[in-house]
């Protein structure tokens, strides 16, 4: 092998081993922010569901088939599922059809089990004779899942720029060593 070769396979080794550590720190990032979205995305529905049963004065299953239209895939499937299988009328309470439905789709994103029931509390709760409750549950729900979105806010943005920076840090060590 020539010496010139032998530099180019040097470079492009030091090419992937930097990309490889950089594309770590981007994941770790992404993991960090994943949950932040995942929580927002769960507060806004809340707040569609709590609209459609305080100012549409509709039933929780109705509820479900408004907001549907509202949310993207898969998210919108989902809740039209639910929709349809309460529609059914087989029997199943709402809340164990609804946790049926959504729970396998919130496991696939990057919530925590605690984060999880906080969003099914309202359904939890359907027993209420009186809408006013349940809607405090729901907005409960949703202070509870806003509040810890803000305090992953504030500690992710110096996580997130450390991720990066180690990401970098890493990747050109190791092309200092391997060199």
């Amino acid at each position: 092998m020539t010496e010139g070769e032998d530099g180019m396979l040097k470079g492009i080794g030091g090419v992937m081993i930097f990309s490889g550590c950089l594309g770590l720190g981007l994941w770790y990032r992404e993991q960090l922010t994943g949950r932040i979205r995942a929580l927002r995305m769960l507060c806004g529905i809340l707040d569609l569901l709590t609209s459609q049963v305080r100012y549409g004065r509709a039933v929780l299953p109705e509820c479900c088939h408004n907001v549907a239209a509202q949310l993207e895939p898969p998210l919108d499937q989902v809740f039209r599922t639910v929709a349809s299988r309460m529609q059914e009328n087989t029997g199943a309470s709402f809340a164990r059809v609804f946790r049926e439905q959504l729970n396998e789709q919130l496991e696939e994103m990057p919530l925590t089990p605690d984060d999880r029931e906080i969003f099914f509390q309202f359904v939890s709760e359907t027993g209420f004779s009186e809408g006013q409750m349940q809607l405090r549950v729901m907005e409960q729900s949703g202070e509870q899942l806003a509040g810890t979105a803000k305090r992953l806010e504030k500690e992710s943005a110096e996580k997130c720029r450390m991720a990066l920076g180690l990401g970098i840090m890493s990747g050109l060590l190791l092309i200092l060593v391997l060199w």
